[in-house]
């Protein structure tokens, strides 16, 4: 008889190994199916990105000479015509989903950004390849994009989570991710090469579906506090 709490040990020294009982298993995501769609809010519209936009885009780019900034991916105004085929290519691939940023108060085109990484047979999208005209940056704009793009992925595609990734120098796309109420996941280190050839470190965010309810909440609330 052993006392309780005692293990019993085998002849050999060895502990027997006691069952593990078999977790339940996980209900199986629904897969998702990305279409183009255009996204509209107040003055801003996601239009499906398309060779019309090039020129749009191409003044957008120029309007801060957005291209110098050595951390990011905005092309020239040269290679905008190269830049939209590789996101055409990828969008017929299934791996992204891009739009055109377009101001509906003047007209222009501001901006582009994309979901991407799509993993559709768990419902997983990124939102990212994110650029705006300076004129436009510290305005509503990035605050509306966010909840069209968020919105549709949760309540339209049926998404469980949507991840968001920024370079480890880029410090204000990192505080911007934040105060969306992403949950900083971590970081990935020496992860990607930067467009000069360094390797970049890419912090990483995601916001599941149970946490989509209070993150709307919130951008909800800082539109309505910036007339957007």
């Amino acid at each position: 008889m052993t006392s309780p709490g005692l293990a019993v040990v085998g002849h050999d020294g060895a502990v027997p190994m006691q069952p593990v009982p078999a977790l339940p298993a996980a209900p199986a995501p629904s897969p998702i199916t990305l279409t183009p769609v255009t996204l509209e809010r107040g003055a801003v519209r996601l239009e499906p990105l398309g060779p019309e936009h090039v020129e749009g885009i191409a003044k957008a780019v120029s309007d801060g000479e957005l291209w110098r900034l050595w951390f990011t991916g905005v092309p020239r105004p040269e290679e905008v015509p190269a830049w939209l085929d590789a996101a055409l290519a990828a969008q017929a691939a299934g791996h992204q989903l891009a739009w055109a940023v377009r101001d509906l108060g003047s007209g222009a085109v501001v901006g582009s950004t994309r979901y991407h990484d799509v993993v559709a047979p768990i419902g997983r999208v990124e939102i990212g390849y994110t650029w705006y005209a300076r004129s436009f940056q510290r305005t509503h704009l990035n605050t509306t994009c966010k909840l069209l793009l968020l919105s549709h992925a949760f309540d339209e595609l049926g998404c469980g989570v949507v991840g968001l990734r920024t370079d480890a120098f880029n410090h204000a796309s990192q505080r911007a991710i934040a105060a969306l109420g992403a949950q900083r996941d971590g970081v990935l280190r020496h992860h990607q090469a930067r467009r000069d050839g360094s390797a970049r470190d890419t912090v990483m965010f995601s916001i599941l579906a149970s946490e989509w309810p209070s993150v709307r909440s919130r951008l909800e609330q800082r539109l309505a506090r910036h007339g957007g």
